[in-house]
């Protein structure tokens, strides 16, 4: 639990703080490493919903459990909960399979469609509806505040959140998944060959796919110990 009130307790801060930045006087890294930091903090408020997804986000109380991940959905890009649990639950069940939501179809294996068909399994007109009015919201609430409020929402918000979804997508399905085909569930997703801090900094160790797939109930941060297991066990095959 402490994990997941850190990186919403950043986001929540930075997001406050970064709305009222003058960007006509602020430094071109400085903003970059925002958007970083910002990119970031986006990915980790769907991590900590998809560890409610398992159940495992706040063990003890189920309640709690899914009322945590349907703020942090909500803060991400108001996805409702309930959909998104029920979709990420198929993929777990019919990996990449026709019934996999999350998985391309033989004839749409293509980066660009296949991550088209992942937006749109999960970003709704509704939501897309949602998160138009709320942009401009935070502009009117911040146009008073600096003269840049219209550029920092589509710098610091937007931005993020597109980042954000390719990066999902990439480390989270694309790379593990791609080179299963369809009717070929039993295969296991692949891990990524990353060392824990770039494994972090890529996508919370979504990339050690495999460990996830294997032992859903384990949250993000005990992925790598779980990596590392996998692969003392390979070499201890191969020596055996």
């Amino acid at each position: 639990m402490l994990p997941a009130v850190v990186i919403a307790s950043l986001w929540i801060t930075s997001f406050l703080s970064v709305l009222s930045f003058n960007l006509q006087s602020t430094p071109i890294l400085f903003v970059l490493i925002a958007v970083f930091f910002r990119t970031f903090l986006q990915t980790g408020l769907f991590i900590i919903a998809h560890d409610a997804m398992h159940s495992v986000l706040c063990r003890s109380n189920l309640k709690l459990n899914n009322t945590l991940g349907s703020i942090s959905l909500a803060l991400y890009a108001f996805l409702p909960f309930s959909n998104c649990s029920k979709n990420h639950n198929l993929h777990h069940k019919y990996q990449a399979t026709q019934l996999d939501p999350d998985f391309s179809s033989a004839n749409n294996k293509g980066i660009l469609s296949w991550y088209f068909k992942f937006m749109t399994g999960y970003l709704s007109l509704t939501q897309m509806g949602m998160l138009l009015c709320s942009w401009g919201l935070l502009w009117f609430a911040f146009k008073n505040v600096t003269p840049s409020a219209m550029l920092n929402v589509f710098i610091f918000c937007i931005v993020p959140l597109l980042l954000s979804s390719i990066q999902l997508f990439i480390f989270g399905t694309y790379l593990p998944h791609r080179h299963q085909g369809a009717g070929e569930a039993k295969q296991q997703a692949q891990s990524l060959e990353l060392p824990a801090l770039l494994s972090l900094l890529a996508c919370y160790h979504f990339g050690y796919h495999r460990e996830h797939h294997i032992n859903p109930s384990l949250a993000w941060f005990e992925l790598p110990a779980a990596r590392c297991r996998s692969k003392e066990l390979a070499i201890s095959g191969e020596l055996n």
